[in-house]
C-alpha cells in the first residue's frame, strides 16, 4: 500500500516539504506521492528555467516521494504545456522531471487501485483592473505606480487558466468510460455550489459550473481542492486545502 499525501497551493514555495516540516517523507519512496491542488508555480519564469527554478525543481525531484500537481490559475501555461506528454498510470501527464509530474486536465489516474480524476485551472481574482499586453509599456508603468490589480497576458496571466472545450469534453468522455465512478477528484477551484458555501460573494464561471456538472454526474468519495487560501472541511466530501499536508483518505482528516 502506498502513501499519498495532498496539499494546497505552493506558488513555487516548497518549504513545507522540508524534512523538518514533513518528517513522514523519511519513510516514503518514489512509489509514494504528494499531490498539490494547483498554483504549483514551479514552472513560471519567462521562456526557460532560471537557475533558481532549476534548483527548486531538482530539489523536489531529489525528494524520496514523487510530486504530482494539477495546474492552478497562477502557472506559466506557455511553458507548462510545452513539456513532453507521457502516459502515466492510465492518464496523461506533462513530465517536468522524472518524479515531478503535471496531471493533465480531465485525465483519470489509477494509483494504488484508487481512481483519481484531475482537473486544474481557475479564474483569477486579482485582475480587477484588467489584463494588459506586453507592448503596453506606458500603461503597465502607470498601473504598477498606482498599485492596480492587473496582469500581463502571456507573461503573468494566461487565457489557459480556464479550460478549453476540448479539455472539458475530454474529462466527460474519460469519466463516462468508467461509468462516472472515481475514488477521488483533485482540482484547483471547486463546483459552484461548494464555492458559494465558502463565500457567497464569489462569482461562478465556466469552470466552477463545469465542476458542478461533474459533481452531480459522478459518484466519488472525496474531493480535494485549493485556490481559496484556507483550510476547511466544507462538508463530508469536500476538503479545501492550503499550506497543510494531509493523508488522502476517505475518513475525515480533521
Amino acid at each position: 500500500k502506498c502513501m499519498i499525501y495532498i496539499t494546497g497551493d505552493t506558488h513555487s514555495d516548497f518549504s513545507r516539504f522540508t524534512e523538518e516540516d514533513f518528517p513522514i517523507q523519511l519513510e516514503m519512496t518514489k512509489d509514494d506521492y504528494v499531490i498539490i491542488c494547483g498554483d504549483f508555480g514551479g514552472v513560471w519564469t519567462f521562456e526557460e528555467e532560471s537557475s533558481r527554478e532549476k534548483e527548486l525543481l531538482d530539489w523536489l525531484d531529489n525528494k524520496n516521494f514523487t510530486t504530482l500537481f494539477v495546474d492552478g490559475n497562477h502557472e506559466n501555461y506557455t511553458r507548462l504545456y510545452s513539456h513532453p506528454i507521457e502516459e502515466w498510470k492510465g492518464g496523461k501527464v506533462h513530465k517536468i522531471r522524472d518524479s515531478v509530474l503535471h496531471l493533465m486536465r480531465g485525465e483519470i489516474f489509477d494509483i494504488d487501485n484508487k481512481k483519481i480524476f484531475a482537473f486544474g485551472g481557475a479564474k483569477s481574482h486579482d485582475i480587477q483592473d484588467g489584463i494588459l499586453n506586453l507592448d503596453e509599456e506606458e500603461k503597465i508603468y502607470e498601473y504598477r505606480k498606482r498599485g492596480a490589480y492587473f496582469r500581463i497576458r502571456d507573461f503573468s496571466w494566461w487565457d489557459l487558466e480556464l479550460p478549453t472545450n476540448q479539455e472539458m469534453e475530454n474529462g466527460i468522455e474519460n469519466l463516462e468510460k468508467i461509468n462516472c465512478k472515481v475514488d477521488y477528484i483533485i482540482s484547483h477551484c471547486c463546483p459552484t455550489s461548494i464555492q458559494t458555501l465558502i463565500n457567497p460573494t464569489y462569482k461562478r464561471d465556466i469552470l466552477t459550473d463545469y465542476l458542478q456538472q461533474i459533481s452531480e454526474k459522478c459518484t466519488f468519495k472525496r474531493w480535494y481542492f485549493g485556490h481559496y487560501h484556507d483550510y476547511k472541511q466544507v462538508n463530508s466530501q469536500f476538503t479545501l486545502l492550503y499550506e497543510n499536508i494531509v493523508p488522502l483518505e476517505y475518513e475525515s482528516v480533521f
